[in-house]
């Protein structure tokens, strides 16, 4: 496992990028926050595409940038996907993939041209040419071209940001096996929570060209602090349940959250399968009884943990324990006065079954 560290500063009439932080050689890491703020021009200063970034850069022992070295990007080792494929388009999709082996034949790997074709299921596109691929078909093939290249470490900035929501329903199950099937590390451009949510180990979030936290992705998302950069409306929780039970009849999963059970919009996995499920902030009501005669399936009995108000607002977000994990409201300042709400009250939340994400994913156990 090779960690790359960053010590990094660009300035820009209008913006300037500094950032201090230190990414584990393996999983995928979420490089997190709304548009304009930094993102894709750490991913460039990372990859070596802005020359006028100063100050360090080391992947492992060997260093990339300083105060009088300055390492080429060809020389990184780097695979980097962008929002747009770039195929060649007078090439079939085989012929993108060999242009990338034959380049890179001279460098040492762990797995072969078939082992890609076949953990991103390419074999049915190898004789079609760029032009008659979907979307989401073209950033596989774009993803196996890069991995054929070898890196070292793979950045991805927004690859699914032209895709439907079906399209990236359809991709996000490959890009969660590359760490574990190539043994390489990702960092990942998004401002999607659902494509954190989905597919990440950890979050480094940025806010107007600074890290405004960093951590895995539960714990993170949950901090009250950290609604701006979410972005308020789209604020919320990460859960991690098992499937207990599903109800075809009905089209709902049964997840157990190990103690408190949710009923959720069938999710296509079998019993016992390990899901992590986001339910937003604004999803979630307050009560100080349970209710009756309501159509509302998931009533829980929580503890609370933590209110923060928004002074410039009517807001207030109200963080909640449910058997050991964590859940948001967002509610109004004047419900918070009315309930009377303080730490460690006992109260119950109500959370509309199709308040949670539809693409839930399986957690992969991960390779030490």
């Amino acid at each position: 496992m090779t960690d790359l560290t960053t010590d990094v500063r660009v300035t820009y009439p209008e913006f300037s990028l500094d950032v201090s932080h230190t990414f584990p050689g393996q999983g995928i890491t979420a490089l997190f926050g709304p548009s304009g703020c930094g993102k894709s021009t750490l991913l460039r200063v990372i990859a070596g595409f802005e020359r006028t970034a100063s100050g360090r850069i080391s992947f492992g022992d060997e260093l990339w940038l300083g105060e009088q070295s300055f390492l080429p990007p060809h020389r990184r080792g780097v695979g980097y996907v962008f929002q747009d494929a770039r195929l060649f388009p007078h090439l079939t999709v085989r012929g993108n993939l060999e242009y990338a082996h034959k380049r890179a034949a001279d460098l040492p790997t762990r797995y072969s041209f078939d082992d890609v074709i076949d953990v991103l299921d390419l074999a049915p596109l190898l004789n079609r040419r760029a032009p008659r691929l979907s979307g989401g078909e073209k950033q596989r093939v774009a993803i196996g071209r890069t991995l054929l290249a070898r890196p070292r470490l793979l950045l991805m900035d927004e690859p699914l940001a032209a895709l439907d929501t079906r399209r990236k329903g359809e991709i996000m199950p490959y890009i969660r096996r590359l760490p574990n099937a190539f043994g390489v590390p990702v960092i990942y451009v998004t401002h999607a929570l659902e494509e954190v949510t989905q597919l990440c180990d950890r979050i480094v979030a940025l806010s107007e060209g600074r890290l405004a936290a960093t951590g895995g992705v539960a714990e993170t998302l949950e901090r009250l602090d950290l609604a701006d950069v979410q972005g308020r409306f789209e604020a919320g929780t990460v859960l991690t349940g098992r499937i207990v039970a599903q109800d075809k009849a009905l089209h709902l999963s049964r997840v157990d959250l190990g103690g408190a059970h949710f009923e959720v919009p069938q999710i296509g996995l079998a019993a016992g399968e390990e899901v992590r499920l986001r339910v937003r902030a604004r999803d979630v009501s307050l009560a100080l009884a349970r209710p009756e005669g309501m159509s509302i399936r998931n009533i829980l009995d929580v503890r609370v943990l933590g209110i923060e108000s928004e002074p410039t607002t009517a807001f207030a977000e109200v963080l909640l324990d449910v058997a050991g994990q964590h859940l948001r409201a967002r509610v109004t300042r004047a419900a918070i006065a009315d309930l009377g709400l303080r730490k460690g009250q006992t109260v119950v939340a109500l959370v509309k079954a199709v308040s949670f994400d539809r693409q839930a994913l399986p957690r992969e156990k991960r390779k030490a």
